[in-house]
């Protein structure tokens, strides 16, 4: 038996990074998945991929600062496969390089409509379905930036440090219910999002010399973090807040 057998998830940022290895694993672990995303293309890609493997997966393109497509995409998981037990809040963006002084309220306010009021949309529409269903599991994808300072990011950071209080008053709110609620945090893992720092080799040599185990992570390792707690594996885990970072916040 695979360790998301029966299972329903709706995966957003489900084109890219971690949120594509997030879909290709839950798919392989016998979930059927929705992804959302922007990019239309880069959505088919990965449901083309987990279908020749045998999988089930739907793309539904859109913005998670939409309140529509937070409702679609939720209404279309059950239209296709009859109920939504799992929830990943993966989609988001980033802002880096500039102190708080310089940070324009543009700019705030799209990192906190993708990385936190999204979070929420999706969620606020997902527990209903959740209820219907006997229970679930929402997995947020944040951040070590929510855990601990880190220079010209403080627009992100906020945004993350926000998703994980969502996480706890989330697992609190629907305990009893049967739906958990927790958040996986990053520290830099190999991904789109991080392909600038990645790709200077200077900068790099900088940000991993704070990384014990020395290297940036992948998408897949984080992914397997996420499978765990998004299996009946961790049935008694919920309002956790579990960093993924080679060692570097525990310094």
């Amino acid at each position: 038996m695979t360790r998301l057998d029966g299972k329903v998830a709706l995966i957003t940022g489900g084109g890219i990074g971690i949120g594509a290895a997030v879909a290709k694993l839950f798919a392989k672990e016998g979930a059927a998945v929705l992804i959302t995303g922007r990019r239309k293309d880069l959505l088919e890609r990965v449901v083309g991929e987990i279908e020749r493997d045998g999988g089930r997966a739907l793309a539904v393109a859109g913005s998670v600062a939409d309140e529509a497509h937070a409702r679609g995409a939720v209404a279309q998981a059950v239209r296709t496969f009859g109920k939504l037990t799992v929830l990943i809040n993966n989609a988001g963006i980033g802002s880096f390089g500039k102190p708080l002084h310089e940070i324009d309220d543009a700019t705030w306010n799209d990192l906190f409509a993708t990385n936190l009021t999204g979070a929420f949309r999706m969620t606020r529409a997902a527990v209903p379905e959740m209820l219907k269903a006997g229970g679930g599991a929402i997995v947020n994808v944040s951040s070590i930036a929510a855990l601990v300072g880190i220079p010209m990011t403080a627009a992100y950071s906020a945004t993350k440090g926000g998703l994980d209080a969502l996480t706890r008053c989330t697992a609190l709110d629907y305990a009893k219910q049967g739906i958990r609620c927790n958040s996986v945090n990053p520290g830099l893992v190999d991904t789109p999002m991080a392909a600038p720092l990645i790709n200077d080799q200077e900068r790099l040599a900088q940000v991993i010399a704070a990384y014990p185990l020395g290297r940036p992570g992948t998408s897949e390792e984080v992914a397997k973090l996420i499978l765990y707690l998004a299996s009946d594996e961790s049935s008694w885990v919920t309002g956790g807040i579990f960093p993924i970072d080679g060692g570097m916040t525990a310094q």
